[in-house]
């Protein structure tokens, strides 16, 4: 889902322009100087195994779901490369967010990107054995890909789910993590109870800074089994970028180095230290960009989480 998101600052709208050029990343990176370098992401490990992930990355729904000769393609194109050099490196996509797995794919042999890329997909939760095989083998068709680094059975709502399949395509190779995932909360209880008893690697949910339901239950319970969290969502549904439309970045933003309201909202979430990984969408590489930004710097302790958690609530 593509956000209208609110003007961002000179250097920001300096970037946009440039990007409208053949040259876009190279002169991207120009503009941002050393902010941008790839080594100042942030990484946090994943529990079950230690391996370090940079805490921004990238989510497909809607805007991936383009045709393969489009100009949202090429544009597209230059989200995922701003993605890989500016040091973010999961992609998160679906068997059922139409294309997008085939544009995934098509992207990352294109422009040689597969080794420096944490893909992560999903297949639909209830199914038969027999229909989870084959939609999983049509993902990998469509990422061009022999195995992916995640596998996740998607919005969970049976409480009594079972990863037993998935764990057994992880022995053999096929993925390296498994994961559930829901971004609603009806489905909660459900993820919740899956969670305790099977324990997987990640477990994905909505998160934002008006969406905090998961606080109370989930993420607590995926820390308490060693799970990480990648947060889908992360500006709710476009609704925060249209609650601060017109209103200044407040100043305390810059105590931890939040230059946008896009890095105010992701930040907040980093500063969650149970998070993993936290997944925006966008169409556009100035987002992406102006996102990365966002696992730079200082994250926000909890007595500043407070402040603007307040500042949020004095919007609505």
């Amino acid at each position: 889902m593509s956000e209208v998101r609110p003007a961002l600052a000179t250097v920001r709208l300096s970037r946009r322009q440039a990007l409208l050029g053949t040259a876009a990343l190279a002169v991207a990176r120009a503009c941002a100087g050393p902010a941008f370098a790839a080594d100042d992401m942030l990484s946090r490990p994943i529990p079950h195994s230690g391996e370090m992930l940079p805490v921004i990355g990238l989510g497909t729904a809607y805007n991936f779901d383009v045709d393969a000769n489009s100009r949202e393609r090429a544009d597209l194109a230059k989200v995922v490369s701003a993605l890989a050099e500016g040091g973010g490196k999961v992609i998160d996509t679906s068997s059922d967010y139409g294309r997008a797995e085939e544009v995934v794919g098509g992207l990352m042999a294109e422009l040689s990107l597969r080794p420096r890329i944490f893909v992560a997909t999903k297949i639909s939760s209830g199914t038969d054995a027999r229909t989870a095989r084959a939609e999983f083998e049509r993902g990998l068709k469509r990422l061009k890909v022999d195995r992916v680094d995640l596998l996740q059975l998607h919005n969970v709502f049976d409480p009594k789910q079972s990863l037993a399949q998935l764990r057994d395509w992880k022995a053999a190779g096929r993925c390296r993590y498994i994961g559930v995932t829901s971004t609603y909360p009806r489905d909660y209880p459900a993820m919740e109870a899956i969670t305790r008893r099977e324990k997987p690697d990640f477990v994905q949910v909505e998160y934002s800074l008006g969406e905090r339901e998961a606080e109370e239950r989930i993420i607590p319970a995926s820390a308490e089994v060693g799970a990480g969290i990648i947060t889908a969502l992360p500006f709710g549904r476009a609704n925060l970028f249209a609650a601060v439309r017109g209103r200044p970045l407040p100043d305390f933003a810059s105590e931890f180095g939040a230059q946008s309201f896009a890095q105010f909202f992701l930040k907040y979430l980093l500063g969650n230290q149970a998070v993993s990984v936290v997944i925006p969408g966008t169409s556009k590489a100035e987002h992406m960009i102006d996102d990365l930004g966002a696992g730079r710097g200082r994250l926000p302790d909890a007595a500043e989480r407070a402040r603007m958690l307040a500042f949020w609530n004095s919007l609505n």
